[in-house]
């Protein structure tokens, strides 16, 4: 197996490897029905706001049917890391870049890879060879044609940003652009059948010199302007390729509003449309006007392990843990109980790769944890540390139930709560934690859940190594029969359960609060907010 070695990231790397950011919408469900954190009078962002007020007023009663015009106002929690396509891996900045940018392919809300830019593809028997025929008449959004000159240019600019960090960096021999016939080439060095997903990558013009200052794709949105720590402007693209598809609404803002209870205040007041990540005592406190969409994150959350060292070294602790954590009173207590229960590093939406088998290795028995524990030499239990970052309440509140659990067994636990940039430095880029909970995103590329786990991905910030789990990886990475590499994967999978790499939880529910004039919303199974969907509701 190919190391993969730390990104060549540009300026970024502080923050680009962040493919675990919680700021992306999951699922397969779409739903009809469904900076200063205060902004002085008079002001351009609050006459705004008024008139998406008025038009609101005037949408009172609805029909449901969509119109075309008006604006909205989206809440993150976070600020984005990049406008530059070819720079992102946080969920967070990719759902909103979803709008400005489009790859040869694009996912589907049924996590199906379609054509885009590309009207149609081809890929060899052997896999070595992918073959892209453009589609007639896509123009970016400074109106040029997009040729097989700016495709190429796009791939090739992308391999050599990532480096050996991305599959298709090490793999790729040579980019064979045919103008005559319309048409754009991949050449492997050995084949793979997983290599669709990545070619959802952004493609920009091979003219612009500033992508991240001037954000030009061919997407149904345009940019419009980014201020940082205050909000993105983007408006619809009147010149989209897809007419059957044109954006619904005029103009999005999406606002950056860092506490996540300001933020839901600020739903409360009007002055946010649109916010994800809802609590369930949100939910059930949501003033009249809105309405709750309910998807998937599609993220899989859990207690992260350093097996690295220290008791968490021993299999037999990790084991206790998963016995002594009640993922179902989690479940039941921070989102209803709505959440998908999970028993490894995998989507359950991901059917032919999901090993269900999993969600069976660990039940909630305390006795049994204990048992292991006695068996490990830690009868007394010992200290955990569990690192969480202080921006994501789900996690702090899973943190926070987990302590209660293994007290039970035992383990006094503490959480330290630490900033975002915080957790990336230490936890995820240095390595230096006990535990943690976060979830992880990912693309529709099975190899980009499991690689984090092998022995010498750049990526396993856990530093796990089991040499039976590299060797399945490899062959299930190499296989291009979708039979056999699937339950390659599986058996990968069921090496991390019953080895209990981690304390998988749940690929936790989301909860959307949308004004109830608004429809469209649509949830996807990779980072998406598909703004090109929604609509202000015609009146009776």
């Amino acid at each position: 197996m190919k190391k993969k070695a730390l990104k060549k990231l540009l300026s970024l790397v502080m923050v680009l490897t962040v493919a675990v950011a919680l700021c992306a919408c999951g699922g397969d469900k779409s739903t009809d029905d469904a900076a200063d954190s205060s902004t002085p009078a008079g002001t351009e962002e609050t006459e705004e706001a008024e008139e998406s007020a008025e038009a609101a007023d005037n949408n009172s009663s609805q029909t449901g049917e969509p119109t075309t015009g008006g604006s909205v106002t989206v809440g993150m929690t976070q600020d984005l890391v990049s406008l530059d396509p070819h720079v992102i891996s946080d969920a967070g900045t990719r759902s909103v870049v979803f709008n400005l940018y489009e790859g040869l392919v694009k996912p589907t809300t049924e996590g199906e890879l379609v054509p885009a830019i590309a009207s149609d593809y081809e890929i060899s028997e052997d896999a070595k060879v992918y073959t892209f025929t453009l589609r007639d008449g896509v123009t970016f959004h400074d109106g040029s044609e997009v040729t097989v000159e700016d495709v190429k240019y796009s791939i090739e600019r992308y391999a050599e940003i990532y480096g050996e960090s991305s599959a298709l960096s090490i793999i790729l021999e040579e980019v064979v652009a045919d103008s005559e016939n319309n048409t754009v080439e991949l050449h492997l060095t050995e084949g793979n059948s997983e290599l669709l997903p990545e070619l959802t990558l952004g493609i920009i013009p091979a003219s612009n010199e500033d992508p991240a200052g001037n954000p030009i794709g061919t997407g149904p949105f345009q940019y419009v302007s980014y201020t940082p720590g205050q909000n993105l402007v983007i408006s619809r693209y009147d010149g989209y390729w897809n007419t059957e598809k044109m954006a619904y609404l005029d103009e999005v803002t999406f606002k950056f509003v860092a506490d996540v209870e300001t933020a839901y205040m600020e739903l409360q007041a009007g002055t946010l449309d649109i916010l994800d990540y809802l609590t369930t005592d949100q939910v059930e406190t949501l003033a009249d006007g809105y309405t709750v969409a309910e998807g998937s994150m599609n993220m899989v959350q859990g207690m992260f392990l350093n097996s690295g060292s220290g008791p968490l070294s021993d299999a037999r602790v990790r084991q206790a843990l998963n016995y002594a954590v009640d993922t179902q009173s989690i479940n039941d207590f921070l989102f209803g109980g709505k959440s998908k229960k999970i028993g490894t590093h995998m989507l359950t939406s991901m059917t032919q790769y999901y090993n269900a088998d999993t969600e069976n290795v660990y039940s909630y028995d305390p006795q049994k944890a204990m048992e292991l524990l006695a068996e490990a030499g830690y009868a007394d239990g010992f200290d955990l540390t569990i690192t969480v970052p202080s921006s994501y309440s789900q996690h702090v509140s899973t943190a926070e139930i987990i302590v209660e659990n293994l007290r039970a067994v035992n383990i006094n636990a503490t959480i330290e709560l630490v900033e975002w940039n915080t957790w990336l430095t230490e936890v995820y880029m240095g390595g230096n934690f006990e535990a943690t909970v976060i979830a992880f995103d990912g693309t529709l590329a099975p190899s980009d859940w499991l690689e984090r786990f092998c022995s010498d991905s750049a990526e396993n910030f856990m530093h796990y190594s089991n040499e039976e789990f590299d060797a399945l990886y490899e062959q299930a990475y190499s296989a291009v029969d979708q039979e056999e590499k699937s339950q390659y994967y599986r058996d990968a999978e069921m090496i991390l359960a019953e080895d209990a790499a981690n304390v998988y939880i749940q690929e936790p529910a989301d909860f959307v609060g949308i004004k109830e004039e608004l429809g469209g919303y649509s949830f996807y199974p990779t980072a998406a907010y598909d703004m090109s969907t929604i609509y202000y509701k015609a009146a009776e």
